[in-house]
Parts: structure tokens; C-alpha cells; sequence
């Protein structure tokens, strides 16, 4: 079992005019921060916002007649699940996807909404799996793995074509890994156009699967993190096959970098990005030294986000860069305090986001009033000229 160029070339041919050819940009801002050239690949431009529609519509489009007609299966929560179900509604092939308790009740409608059969079962996606396979051997449908399927690999390699299309002198490719179907398809079309190019692989830390196999080690997966759409606990046999030859490393990502980049994606490129979506560009932040100097192409994977998650790293990398900052200030409980104290931040340029005012805590004396006030400033270094301003007014502020 292999994949090709031929075969990538091939799913290219299926897929035009039924998917987008989504941009891939040169970033001068992302590449002024990072230090290298950066290309960037927008698969969240897709119609499902995932790149994952590549991979499922190829696959759709090889099924004979009888299997169209009897339907296919799948387990997924995610950005598979939507693919599918959206060409297969196009199509009119049935699509019946199985999904773990807990999944974001969002995900189920998005999915119900494309007109497939969704079906809620177990409590971690491989009690899902192992009930797909179920109802597959029920109702003789054709299962669609979300990555370890050679057509659905050859489908994600097309995003290869296009990248080495519109950039074609691109040095190297961090790619982003969960079961290993991205990367499969990616590194097998660009060194067969490219037998220079560097392909790097990206793991979050917590998930380190690929990493741990070419190791010879046992992965200790788990833990929350917000590229859930790489969160994946195996790689998968047959992509772990065909893309181990072709990759130089796997680069093992913290959270941080995952949320910085998402913020610069949603700030400096103004697109809405996924936490695995992110990884290529987080990468190149937790490695500088990897890629600075080398024409370098990332992929934004998808753009499928919870708002109040997207809201919570966006504040969150405010805070990071002293761009909200809570100041904690005690004085004296007299009238007009508050009014001086505001009016020192006002008249340097900070604005007061929040107040909370605190006369019972006992570290406070009886006569005095503690105050946490949050405010917004330009950066780190308007913070400081504003807690320099408070200081020498009389009301040293604490940041807390």
C-alpha cells in the first residue's frame, strides 16, 4: 500500500470545480515577526471551513455505483464529519457519521444541518469507531476514515499541488499531525516536485503520538489543549507508513505558542483560525531557528472555533503582551479617590476596562479602601509609564 504523485494528480482532477482553490498569500507582517518568508495556505476558506473536504469528496467520487447507493459511515466529531456530510449530501450519497457523548452540540447540528444521520454514541471517539464499524457491517456502507485511508490521503496532497503552484519555490513545510492523513498527502506531492524541501511535522505536547512511535515509545497523551483537531492519541498505520521516510523531525508544541498564533492569524491576517489549524504558524514561533531565512509554507487547516474559546485566547494574549493589566491600588476611603485615580489613567492614555472596590478585606486597614482596576494600554511599556504615573501621585499600584 502507497500513495503517489499520479494518484494526488488524480484526486486533483476530481475535485475541480467542486471545492475552492483556496489563496496561498505571501504574509510580509508574519514574516517580518517571525524572521522567515512566509506563504500562507487559507483551507479555511473552504465551504465547511476544513480542509477535510478534500480527502472525503475524493474518496466519495471513487465509490461504485452500488456503494454510493447503499451509503457511507464515519466516525468523527469534527472537521471530517462536516466534509463528508456536506459532498455527500451533494452527491446523493447517504452519510450516517457517529459521534462520542460530549461532543459540542454545535458540531451535531453543523452536521445534521449537511443532511447527514448522526449518531450519538460512547464516551470517547474509539467507542464511536468501534460502533461505526458496527452499523458498517449492518447496513454494508463503505466507512470513511478520517485519515488513514489512501484516497482520502491523496485528497489532502492536493493542497500540496496548489501551495508549490502559486509558490514554487518554497523551502520547507511544517505541517500540522493528528492521525497523519495532512501530512501523508502533503509531504508525498511536494517531494516528488520537490525533492529539496524540508517537510516538518507539528504535534501539540500533549498529544505527542508521532513523535512517541518514532521513538519506540508509549505516548502519554492527554490533557486539554485548543488544537483538538490534532488531539489524536494513535497516528495512523498507514500514514505513519508513507509520510516516515519523507519528514525531517516532529516539533512538539506547548499551548502558548497555539494561542499566540492563533491571535496573530486573527490580528495581522484577519481570518478566523481552529487552535490545529494554527500549528504550522506556532511552530515557527516555538522554533525560530528552524525555519528563519527559509521560504516557508503553512496551512491554515480550518477555522472551525468556539466563539467564547476564540474570545477567551484573543483576551488572553492581551494579557500576555501587558495589553490588559489588573492593577491593584490601596489609599485611603475618602471621597474622591477613585475620581484622582481614574483621572491619572485617563490623563495617560489608558483606558479603565473594570473596577472592583474592596473596604472589608483584612490586609486593608479599617480607614483605607483597596481597589483592582483593569485596565487597557498600548503595550508593555504604556503599563509601566501609567504605574509610574500612580506611583508618583501618591497611589503605587500592585499588579495582580
Amino acid at each position: 500500500m502507497t500513495l503517489t504523485l499520479d494518484d494526488i494528480k488524480a484526486a486533483a482532477g476530481r475535485l475541480a470545480g467542486h471545492i475552492e482553490r483556496t489563496p496561498c498569500r505571501h504574509s510580509r507582517t508574519l514574516s517580518e515577526i517571525t524572521g522567515a518568508e512566509v506563504w500562507v495556505k487559507f483551507e479555511n476558506l473552504q465551504f465547511t471551513a476544513a480542509y477535510k473536504e478534500r480527502g472525503a469528496l475524493n474518496k466519495l467520487l471513487l465509490l461504485s455505483e452500488e456503494e454510493r447507493r447503499r451509503g457511507v459511515i464515519a466516525a468523527s466529531a469534527g472537521n471530517h464529519a462536516q466534509g463528508l456530510a456536506y459532498h455527500g449530501a451533494r452527491l446523493g450519497v447517504p452519510v450516517t457519521i457517529v459521534m462520542p457523548r460530549g461532543t459540542p452540540f454545535v458540531k451535531v447540528q453543523h452536521t445534521q444541518a449537511h443532511g447527514a444521520n448522526v449518531v450519538i454514541h460512547g464516551d470517547t471517539y474509539d467507542d464511536a469507531a468501534a460502533h461505526a464499524q458496527k452499523l458498517r457491517e449492518e447496513q454494508q456502507l463503505t466507512f470513511v476514515h478520517p485519515f488513514d485511508d489512501l484516497d482520502v490521503m491523496a485528497g489532502q496532497g492536493t493542497i500540496a499541488l496548489e501551495m508549490l503552484e502559486d509558490a514554487p519555490d518554497l523551502e520547507v513545510l511544517p505541517v500540522p499531525i493528528g492521525g497523519g492523513g495532512l501530512i501523508s498527502g502533503v509531504a508525498v506531492a511536494a517531494k516528488a516536485i520537490r525533492p529539496d524541501i524540508r517537510i516538518f511535522g507539528c504535534e501539540p505536547a500533549m498529544y505527542p503520538s508521532f513523535t512517541a512511535r518514532m521513538r519506540g515509545m508509549n505516548a502519554q497523551a492527554g490533557g486539554q489543549t485548543i488544537a483538538e483537531g490534532i488531539a489524536v492519541k494513535q497516528v495512523g498505520q498507514v500514514t505513519y507508513g508513507v509520510v516516515r521516510p519523507l519528514i525531517e523531525d516532529v516539533l512538539l508544541l506547548e499551548e502558548p505558542y497555539f494561542e499566540r498564533a492563533l491571535s496573530l492569524y486573527c490580528n495581522v491576517e484577519k481570518t478566523v483560525v481552529e487552535g490545529a489549524g494554527a500549528a504550522s504558524l506556532a511552530a515557527l514561533l516555538a522554533y525560530p531557528e528552524r525555519f528563519r531565512g527559509k521560504k516557508v509554507g503553512l496551512i491554515v487547516t480550518g477555522g472551525n472555533i468556539d466563539t467564547r474559546l476564540l474570545a477567551s485566547v484573543l483576551t488572553r494574549e492581551l494579557v500576555r503582551a501587558q495589553r490588559l493589566v489588573s492593577l491593584r491600588i490601596i489609599g485611603d476611603d475618602r471621597p474622591g479617590l477613585l475620581a484622582t485615580v481614574s483621572h491619572v489613567i485617563g490623563e495617560h492614555g489608558g483606558n479603565i476596562i473594570e473596577v472592583a472596590h474592596n473596604r472589608l478585606a483584612l490586609d486593608v486597614p479599617a480607614k483605607g479602601a483597596e481597589f483592582d482596576i483593569m485596565i487597557e494600554t498600548r503595550d508593555a511599556q504604556h503599563t509601566q509609564e501609567i504605574m509610574d504615573a500612580l506611583r508618583a501621585s501618591g497611589y503605587p499600584p500592585r499588579a495582580v
